[in-house]
């Protein structure tokens, strides 16, 4: 199929986006637009959401919050497990069918969340959403961005990392000020037609950069370059380790830092300003990863990343005082984050190219979503057997130590 032959609502196309002299498409910068748009409100509605409703949910319902959560976990956990899937059909189709069909879907997921009248319906409207945001969270966008952009993929992942970490500024207050007007039923409602409204036709219509099919035409490449060598490769095994063990230790600190600081007789105000500042640092984090790239190869930027991370957890457990210290430690924290977030879009293509990239970051991301649904339970069922959050903190940095070890090991041998 040609460029621009592509006209059907989710068809792909079969030319690079790139030319020779790294020029990006204009097809390819409209994309990194509506992305930057779609994913930053798909977090925001079907993550973000989620945390400032739960109360009213379970005041309305009486229904135990403890449940609430684990329906919403359980979706992260689908999320995960379909990531691998979500990356064949993308080689396959292109991001267009799969992000398109993954917002159809996710629309009458948050109605029957909304319309659920029991437990058990609410649980089962929140797997079809999880098995939605399989194809429309970062790890497809991600895919898709970085065999859209070749050489020149970090400034569109940057980009896209640094809109959508707006989606919990916008969306937990919008998501506060719909249920105080229409209930919480009523705000997953104006929720799904929002996300309706706005991601499935930005999906269907701008997503049209042109995709390299892995249809029958090309069965004797895909089975050259079959995934099944290097997923079972130590490099690949390790790469999967050092981010699976870092990522626990990431997204354990951003949701234990508020008892951390609680335990050791901060005020709740102060937990606040912590945790947001480690969102400035995120930020923050998010600009130097470029620099970061030029100056340290694959390897050496995964063990720096990932020694960061536990450094950082580290010295949050270590320092109990004064405020100031905390709060800049909490900044570095979040600069790690965000560089981690970054590490985690490249790691693949910069080991093994772009041309099996989505296959490849689906497998990969499948630990680190699940890891990213069980870690909010790290602090409550770690503190009691360890004797308290600083010494959970203390566990965090070994772990995330673990992974920087082994990210020594994610070379690839030559030719795979």
């Amino acid at each position: 199929m040609r460029q621009g032959a592509d006209t059907s609502p989710v068809g792909p196309a079969e030319t690079p986006p790139v030319g020779p002299a790294g020029a990006v498409a204009p097809r390819a910068r409209r994309a990194l637009i509506a992305l930057c748009v779609t994913v930053t409100t798909s977090y925001g509605v079907l993550f973000y959401a989620f945390p400032v409703l739960a109360p009213a949910i379970s005041m309305d319902t009486g229904w135990p919050l403890a449940h609430l959560t684990a329906a919403f976990s359980a979706s992260q956990i689908v999320a995960g497990l379909g990531g691998a899937l979500v990356g064949r059909w993308m080689e396959r189709s292109g991001p267009r069918a799969v992000m398109t069909w993954a917002a159809v879907v996710a629309v009458p997921a948050l109605a029957g969340i909304a319309w659920a009248p029991r437990l058990w319906g609410f649980f089962a409207a929140w797997l079809v959403a999880g098995a939605a945001m399989a194809g429309l969270f970062y790890p497809p966008a991600f895919a898709a961005l970085t065999r859209w952009y070749g050489p020149r993929r970090t400034k569109a992942l940057t980009v896209l990392t640094l809109a959508a970490g707006l989606a919990s500024t916008i969306f937990a207050p919008l998501a506060v000020a719909l249920e105080q007007a229409l209930g919480w039923r009523g705000a997953y409602l104006a929720l799904a037609a929002v996300l309706g409204g706005v991601v499935v036709p930005l999906h269907a219509f701008a997503l049209t950069a042109p995709w390299q099919s892995t249809g029958p035409a090309s069965r004797a490449r895909a089975h050259a370059d079959a995934v099944g060598p290097v997923v079972a490769g130590r490099a690949f095994l390790a790469l999967t380790a050092a981010l699976t063990l870092g990522a626990f230790g990431v997204y354990a600190v951003v949701v234990n830092l508020v008892p951390l600081l609680d335990a050791r007789g901060f005020d709740a105000t102060t937990a606040a300003w912590a945790l947001g500042i480690g969102g400035i640092g995120q930020v923050l984090g998010r600009l130097v990863y470029a620099p970061l790239e030029r100056r340290a190869g694959p390897v050496a930027r995964a063990v720096l990343v990932l020694a960061a991370c536990a450094l950082t957890t580290g010295l949050l457990a270590a320092v109990s005082s004064p405020v100031a210290l905390l709060m800049a430690i909490a900044l570095l924290a979040g600069m790690a984050r965000g560089i981690f977030t970054l590490l985690e879009a490249t790691a693949v293509a910069d080991r093994w190219g772009v041309e099996r990239h989505a296959t490849l970051n689906g497998v990969l991301h499948t630990p680190l979503m699940l890891v990213l649904a069980l870690s909010p339970w790290a602090g409550a069922a770690l503190a009691g057997p360890l004797g308290g959050y600083p010494a959970v903190f203390a566990a965090l940095a070994a772990i995330g130590a673990l992974g920087a070890v082994a990210a020594v090991f994610t070379r690839p041998k030559r030719g795979g």
